[in-house]
């Protein structure tokens, strides 16, 4: 028991970095459930309002994650025409130099999006971008080629970490969160989610595949702590047995996690329309995942897009509420502290448990769709049509949760 308290009050002691942080991964097709590539971020950060955003750049259009009061040019995670993603994650152990005004990570991936096609164009901007590039992070990409890496970036110079050389990923995949492996030993942060992840990820890749949908239930929404050796959603907690309180630190969902998106490639020859971005926005647990096409264009389903300039969409929002439910306390130290039994409970009455049944219709109706997409492209008409059923199901369970 001493020990446990320990480890909680050196927990809480960490530094505020590891607020604003994210865990990501990279899954080739060597591990994915139909052979092709995975780009996982979770995304933590101050923002908690987000919003999906189509743009129309230099050479490619493209979409993705942005911050709802955001008006620049600035995207978190997103793919183009040309089958192109990127993420990133902060990293905080690359920075050698005293240069200020950083955080320029959003500038760059928008940049990307707007120009890049290859992995090889991604080094090449990377190289004819003015210096100091004020940014420290981990980039995580894919292409339409094959290629998929993740780039380790500081104001002067990048290392790329390949995630097909058997050599660097032996296994077929790649798990960074906020610490970059050719930086300083032993700084940066994220350590404990990173090995979260990994724990998860091996024990799965074992015996089976990787799939967007796996990735929501077991990483998004786990609440492992390999560094306590607990896993609260196999505690059965109740809110009849037990207090239901845990502190907030080192999950992978946290009070600062605010959208998780897994961009699903295509193979080598494939059409980069068929790239699909599974989107869960606001709070992981609180939130529903929609499978998302360019192809579409600014026609994406209404609950992930703001009806005004610089406005929240709904699905955030309504996540963002539930959220706050779990995390009611504001005076003193009571922001570190969240009522679990208010997300998961042996009940079955957690809103994870209430709107996991709304994800799984969404995953039904769109199932086929998906793999006629696979044969004969996207059908914009068909696909409208089920943007508007999947509307109407989010909609429907956020109106109809109950505590």
């Amino acid at each position: 028991m001493k020990k446990q308290i320990f480890l909680l009050i050196t927990l809480l002691s960490l530094s505020a970095n590891e607020l604003y942080a994210c865990t990501s991964a990279i899954f080739t097709g060597k591990v994915t459930s139909d052979g092709r590539p995975l780009l996982w971020k979770h995304r933590d950060t101050g923002e908690d309002n987000n919003r999906i955003q189509f743009f129309k750049g230099e050479k490619y259009t493209f979409f993705g994650l942005v911050n709802s009061p955001d008006r620049d040019s600035i995207i978190w995670t997103g793919t183009n025409s040309a089958g192109f993603s990127i993420m990133n994650t902060a990293s905080y152990n690359l920075k050698d130099d005293d240069v200020k005004d950083m955080d320029m990570e959003g500038y760059l991936m928008y940049k990307a999006l707007s120009v890049c096609k290859t992995l090889d164009d991604f080094e090449k901007l990377l190289n004819r971008l003015p210096k100091p590039l004020r940014v420290e992070a981990n980039f995580g990409v894919v292409d339409a080629n094959g290629g998929a890496a993740y780039y380790e970036v500081n104001n002067k110079r990048f290392v790329k970490v390949d995630a097909n050389d058997p050599k660097v990923a032996p296994n077929g995949y790649l798990i960074y969160t906020n610490y970059s492996y050719t930086g300083r030993f032993n700084e940066g942060m994220g350590y404990i989610r990173q090995q979260n992840a990994s724990d998860i990820v091996s024990g799965r890749v074992m015996h089976s595949k990787i799939s967007p949908q796996w990735i929501f239930d077991n990483l998004s929404r786990s609440y492992y702590h390999s560094l306590l050796g607990v896993d609260l959603k196999e505690g059965r907690y109740s809110p009849e047995n037990g207090s239901g309180w845990f502190i907030d630190q080192d999950f992978i969902p946290r009070k600062s996690s605010v959208a998780s998106i897994v961009i699903q490639g295509v193979k080598p020859g494939e059409n980069p329309e068929q790239i699909i971005m599974w989107t869960v926005l606001g709070f992981p647990p609180a939130g529903v995942a929609v499978p998302l096409w360019l192809a579409a264009g600014e026609n994406q389903p209404t609950v992930m897009l703001s009806k005004e300039v610089a406005g929240n969409a709904y699905a955030c929002t309504k996540a963002v509420e539930l959220k706050n439910r779990a995390f009611p306390v504001k005076r003193g130290n009571g922001n570190k502290y969240f009522n679990f039994s208010m997300i998961y409970n042996s009940d079955g009455t957690g809103y994870m448990q209430q709107l996991k049944k709304s994800e799984e219709e969404i995953y039904k109706i769109f199932t086929p769709f998906i793999q006629e997409t696979r044969k004969n492209g996207v059908n914009k008409e068909e696909l409208y049509k089920l943007y508007q059923k999947a509307d109407s199901i989010i909609t429907s369970a956020y109106s109809s949760i109950q505590f």
